[in-house]
């Protein structure tokens, strides 16, 4: 395998993070099949039906050696009250993820609702110290458990996670273990088009990187992602957590997802936003949620939405448009 060094003089210099093509990287694979962050049934089936549609098979042609390591015990929840059975879910995701950090692999974790988000981004923390975090999503999920209209904690994941919202925190006995672990200024949102006043007020308030449809719409998903990584950054050059709701792309792709709002990223930019993202060296950390089978109208809109994530994800782990070959690929000699 070539050296970063080698990978670095071939690609054209960037005034952001340095790009490298992330070629046999170790991805290790958690699934969270998991529904109790929100009211709607089926979305705990997202993680097999992404397996089952070739996903490890496709990481491996990309290169990547697959560790699967199943999917986290969660079914004896389902009986438990929601923050509860939330706040289990979470500990037992972040358990798993700590321990796939510790085996050396990026984590890609399969939900599931995005509540999960709460422990697969405590978990990298844990493992690995500081974090940036990209949050690729229509919605903000920043809602506290006092300002949240609908109380569905898919829609809180966020205020758990970020310091400046300790003070505005409940004590909520189940989340005791939880310890906020991500800092405003290495957060960054990407896609936003259905934000809460107090969401929008919560954002503003602390000053967090937002890139809204309307950003998107305005300079473009490659300008987007340059700010993004020169923000980032910034501030060093810390691990990156990638949280990727489905909805983030518009509902004409992926219709089978509990929250559609229309008007979202097209298959392009949301394969460019992984792209970009993976060619930093720096993602270290996958989520994709909130695929939901029930929620899709027809068998092609479950297939659209399933085979759409896992294009996302091969984009993730270095699949290019372009085209790949191995580090170590020679022609055939006649």
């Amino acid at each position: 395998m070539r050296s970063a060094r080698t990978l670095q003089r071939s690609l054209p210099p960037a005034r952001h993070l340095h790009l490298h093509l992330h070629l046999h990287q170790s991805v290790g694979l958690i699934g969270a099949p998991f529904s109790r962050g929100q009211p709607r049934g089926g979305v705990e089936r997202g993680p097999d039906l992404i397996r089952a549609a070739g996903l490890l098979t496709r990481l491996q042609e990309t290169g990547c050696a697959v560790k699967d390591y199943g999917n986290v015990a969660l079914e004896d929840l389902q009986a438990q009250p929601g923050p509860l059975a939330v706040s289990s879910a979470a500990r037992r995701l972040s358990e798993a993820l700590q321990a796939v950090k510790r085996d050396g692999h990026t984590a890609l974790m399969l939900g599931g609702d995005h509540s999960l988000a709460i422990g697969s981004i405590h978990g990298h923390a844990a493992a690995v110290g500081d974090l940036s975090v990209v949050w690729v999503d229509a919605h903000a999920d920043v809602n506290t458990p006092l300002s949240s209209n609908t109380g569905n904690m898919h829609g809180q994941p966020v205020s758990f996670l970020l310091h400046e919202l300790r003070p505005k925190m409940p004590a909520l006995p189940p989340f005791s273990w939880v310890r906020p672990c991500v800092w405003a200024r290495d957060l960054v949102y990407v896609g936003l088009r259905d934000l809460d006043p107090a969401e929008h007020y919560i954002l503003k308030l602390l000053q967090v990187k937002v890139f809204s449809m309307r950003e998107l719409d305005q300079l473009g998903v490659a300008r987007v992602m340059e700010e993004t990584c020169d923000y980032l950054s910034a501030r060093g050059k810390k691990p990156i957590h990638l949280s990727y709701d489905i909805d983030a792309i518009d509902p004409s792709l992926t219709p089978a997802t509990g929250t559609p709002v229309a008007g979202g990223l097209t298959y392009r930019e949301g394969l460019y936003v992984a792209e970009h993202l993976s060619q930093t060296g720096l993602l270290s950390a996958v989520d994709l949620v909130e695929v939901n089978p029930l929620r899709g109208r027809t068998e092609e809109a479950v297939r659209s939405t399933v085979s759409t994530a896992v294009d996302l994800l091969l984009a993730c782990f270095g699949r290019l448009r372009g085209g790949n070959h191995p580090p170590d690929y020679r022609l055939p000699e006649p």
